[in-house]
């Protein structure tokens, strides 16, 4: 299997693309504020004067030395240390061990200032370059946009676990039980079927609050109808196999027919559905950021940098939610182009 699966994938070079794009959005997502220009926690180091800075502009960001840097994890998960009193300048220069400098602004330098000597030695001097610009607060556009693969990816892959656990536990007992255990079963899953999936998600969500955790319980909640249908049907074909009866007639425990015999001969198509629910699952997190009720401020993700920007989209800092909205793009339809794939690899009439 495994050497068709990368046939399979060489030769669907939408696929081979979309596995490039999921590689590259897993490492930036994994290694968090130790690789983005801005490596604050939520990179949400605020300059006002830059705001709306066009991208490709370079700017001197000073700030205060820290005394204890974060290591690789802490960094990873906290973020480095906060900057405190960061001045953007356009142009630095020392003269006696004091520290000169002119101020940049989006409009351009501006003003004159110099720091003490006794403070000059405390001080870290960076050239940052903006290759994506900033946003109307004076955030690194980029640092922003890497910030918000890490909300998106977790959203899609705790949603699609939790969908993954309900779904098939519920289409296993229903599919190999049957009886009055399936109709109430099925019942359920027809009347959540019933409900759009986005106004379940915002009943959800409302319910339990706003914020980045309820967001992928409520997503993950309402998507594990699909998988539960088609456990289910594929476990009512898999009972009626011999190496199934077999064991029932050797009285095997129900738990190792079901998770052992059955479930291993489902994977497929599973593995189809985890595909199509992720890029749902992100498209959902965006979509619920975008209305207000999902990741709040100031953590970045993907919809809330368009809800915050789309009324630039006739301005020239057009850039940032289209930059936003094209990631969301490109991670979505990197997933439908795997679970395509994945569908003609596990297809069997092919």
């Amino acid at each position: 299997m495994q050497g068709r699966f990368w046939q399979f994938f060489k030769k669907d070079l939408t696929g081979m693309f979309g596995l490039l794009v999921l590689a590259l959005a897993i490492l930036v997502a994994a290694l968090g504020a130790n690789i983005r220009p801005d490596d604050s926690k939520d990179a949400n180091l605020q300059l006002p004067e830059i705001a709306k800075l066009a991208p490709g502009s370079s700017v001197y960001i000073i700030s205060k030395k820290s005394e204890n840097e974060k290591g690789f994890f802490a960094k990873l998960f906290f973020g480095g240390n906060p900057s405190e009193a960061s001045i953007a300048a356009d142009t630095v220069w020392v003269v006696n061990d004091t520290l000169h400098y002119i101020r940049a602004t989006t409009h351009g330098p501006i003003g004159y200032s110099a720091i003490h000597p006794l403070l000059s030695h405390d001080l870290d001097i960076e050239k940052r370059t903006f290759h994506l610009g900033t946003d109307k607060l004076g955030r690194d556009v980029l640092s922003r946009l890497m910030g918000g693969t890490m909300v998106s990816l977790s959203v899609g892959l705790i949603s699609v676990l939790i969908a993954m656990l309900i779904g098939i536990s519920m289409g296993a007992i229903a599919g190999y039980f049957g009886g009055w255990i399936d109709k109430v079963i099925m019942w359920v899953v027809n009347v959540v079927w019933s409900i759009p999936t986005l106004l379940m998600v915002m009943a959800i969500t409302l319910a339990l609050g706003k914020g980045f955790v309820q967001v992928f319980i409520a997503v993950g909640f309402t998507m594990w109808v699909e998988v539960a249908r088609v456990v289910r049907g594929k476990f009512f074909e898999l009972k009626q196999q011999d190496y199934v009866m077999a064991a029932k007639i050797l009285n095997a425990p129900t738990r190792q027919i079901i998770f052992s015999e059955m479930l291993p001969n489902a994977v497929g198509p599973l593995i189809v559905i985890a595909a199509g629910n992720f890029s749902t699952a992100i498209l959902l997190e965006a979509g619920l950021s975008f209305l207000g009720i999902g990741a709040q401020v100031p953590m970045p993700s993907w919809g809330g940098i368009i809800k915050s920007h789309f009324a630039y989209l006739t301005t020239d800092a057009a850039f940032i939610p289209i930059a936003a909205g094209l990631a969301i793009m490109l991670v979505v339809l990197a997933f439908i182009w795997i679970g395509n794939t994945l569908r003609d690899i596990y297809d069997v009439k092919s």
